[in-house]
């Protein structure tokens, strides 16, 4: 039984160039990007629920840390802020 070497890569590369670059690449992008757009609609979806928790987080921290500059009350117990923590 003969070996037979030739790979998928060098099948493919060669039917494209049989059929010309232009026209087999957007077949073979298409399929590609259609695959995994519902995974990364779910990456997006987390990345921006992390992004809107760190923005909140954010504003908490610098609402806080405006309260106790300006010496009003305490944002979390609604408190005068004595200064001494």
């Amino acid at each position: 039984m003969s070996e037979n070497n030739v790979s998928r890569r060098k099948i493919l590369t060669l039917v494209a160039a049989a059929f010309g670059a232009g026209t087999m690449s957007p077949l073979f992008v298409t399929s590609e990007a259609e695959a995994q757009t519902a995974g990364m609609e779910r990456r997006q979806e987390r990345r921006s629920g992390r992004h809107e928790r760190r923005e909140a987080r954010r504003t908490g921290r610098h609402e806080r840390r405006e309260t106790r500059r300006d010496g009003g009350t305490d944002a979390t117990t609604g408190a005068a802020s004595t200064g001494s923590k």
